[in-house]
């Protein structure tokens, strides 16, 4: 059981969580949580009591020398994120790197995915896709990465903020032009809701409804078409 085990825990909906992840959360010696606030609940929901340490990207690299020190000496380790996998957009791929380089195991436990899920719900996917994470923040550099990926084969995934998701969409429209969307909100949580649309409709859209909640923005590649007419109205399941 020695080791750094990369945990994925639910992006939403707590009746996701793996069995595997419950049982190795429950085995280790210590538990390593980007926001132990958010972390405590879930872990009182399947009664797991272990000591709880915050590894989040401000203090991932000062810790990280004994963390390792502990490990090596048969200490082991669970490291969550907020919610989904570590060291995908989460911070931990420093600690990662850290660990295979000293020769220490590290052992992943998968779990739900806020990107395959808009993957299999946008309807772009099937042959693949490109996830690129977080756009950047500031306008120039958010409008070269998406020229970077303007000529890209296959559909783009990104996460996205509620405040700055109208900026984000607009500089989609600016850059790749009339492309097809798809953006998940709140993915397997209570107010879960999809929409699919061009730049500027979905862009209209939201600055008439304020963006509210987690993100995923899921970009279709140039001239795949749709069925979907640009004006209809956001389609949201029951």
């Amino acid at each position: 059981m020695n080791g750094l085990y990369i945990v994925g825990t639910p992006i939403g909906n707590r009746a996701d969580m793996p069995p595997r992840a419950v049982d190795t959360l429950r085995a280790v010696d210590q538990i390593l949580a980007q926001d132990t606030r958010r972390t405590r609940p879930l872990l009182s929901a399947f009664d797991i009591k272990k000591p709880l340490r915050s590894c989040h990207g401000f203090n991932e690299a000062a810790i990280s020398g004994n963390l390792l020190k502990r490990l090596r000496g048969g200490e082991s380790m669970a490291l969550v994120t907020d919610s989904g996998m570590p060291a995908v957009s989460d911070p931990g791929a420093r600690l990662v790197t850290a660990c295979r380089q000293a020769g220490i195991p590290v052992h992943v436990v998968p779990g739900p995915s806020a990107v395959t899920a808009a993957v299999a719900a946008s309807g772009f996917g099937g042959h693949g896709f490109v996830f690129a994470g977080f756009a950047p923040r500031k306008i120039g550099a958010r409008q070269r990465c998406l020229e970077s990926w303007a000529d890209a084969a296959l559909p783009l995934v990104f996460f996205e903020s509620p405040h700055r998701l109208c900026r984000f969409l607009k500089d989609v429209d600016t850059v790749l032009g009339d492309r097809e969307l798809y953006i998940g909100r709140e993915l397997t949580k209570k107010f879960e809701q999809h929409y699919w649309g061009c730049a500027s409709y979905l862009l209209q859209h939201f600055e008439d409804h304020l963006p509210r909640g987690e993100f995923v923005v899921v970009v279709a590649t140039s001239g795949a078409g749709s069925a979907l007419r640009h004006d209809s109205a956001p389609l949201s399941p029951v």
